[in-house]
């Protein structure tokens, strides 16, 4: 939810090409979860990892913004279900499709997501 424009030194990061800069990594260590500004997706830390990913969730629409991250998951803060944030996976036995995560990168201090993008399995 950073309001700074986006710019970097980094030749590989290129906004035109669907990156955006959402915030400091130093805010996200603070707040663990962080709803990027006028996108329906969050960052997450998790386990010393960046994780970027859809901020409703695929079960039953809940905010994520408003879970919480324990032992690598995203807990959803509607029903008991959780998501592996390595790879989107659900909880065994619930009827729903993986949590969309997208790649991220980071420079400096400035996390960078790729929105257009959907992040490869691990």
């Amino acid at each position: 939810m950073c309001e700074k424009p986006i710019s970097v030194d980094d030749p590989s990061v290129r906004p035109e090409q669907g990156w955006i800069a959402v915030c400091d990594l130093s805010r996200l260590k603070a707040e663990t979860i962080v709803r990027v500004t006028g996108l329906d997706m969050l960052v997450i830390w998790n386990e010393g990892d960046v994780v970027a990913c859809e901020r409703a969730c695929p079960h039953e629409q809940a905010d994520l913004g408003l879970g919480r991250v324990t032992a690598g998951r995203l807990l959803c803060p509607r029903h008991a279900a959780s998501f592996d944030l390595r790879d989107g996976a659900i909880t065994a036995g619930w009827p729903s499709p993986p949590l969309r995560l997208y790649p991220v990168r980071v420079t400096g201090e400035q996390i960078w997501i790729d929105a257009g993008a959907r992040r490869s399995k691990r």
